[in-house]
């Protein structure tokens, strides 16, 4: 079975943020990982990741949450998904509670 395309989706916001979410399914687990997906979601500016969750080899399943790395529980692409935009509509909230 060769990587197959699951999900790939890209918005720029006013201010030049951009959120990315990238996933594949794989044929076998990336190194750290127990699951058949590989995934790469990004929220921030072009040189400023303000939220990314990842899977890069051999970390693992992980999110970064401003200057934090910590481990992140993988359960379904759906909760993954979904725990990405909670955090970035976070960000999001208090961006613009800062700006007004």
């Amino acid at each position: 079975m060769k990587a197959k395309l699951i999900l790939k989706d890209r918005i720029v916001y006013d201010g030049g943020y951009i959120q990315e979410m990238v996933i594949w399914e794989v044929p076998q687990p990336v190194a750290g990982s127990q699951h058949l997906y590989k995934y790469r979601l990004f929220f921030g500016l072009p040189n400023q990741r303000i939220v990314g969750y990842d899977n890069e080899r051999p970390k693992g399943d992980h999110r970064h949450y401003g200057e934090r790395e910590e481990a992140y529980p993988f359960l379904t692409i759906q909760q993954l998904v979904g725990d990405f935009l909670a955090d970035v509509e976070e960000q999001r909230r208090q961006y613009y509670a800062e700006q007004h």
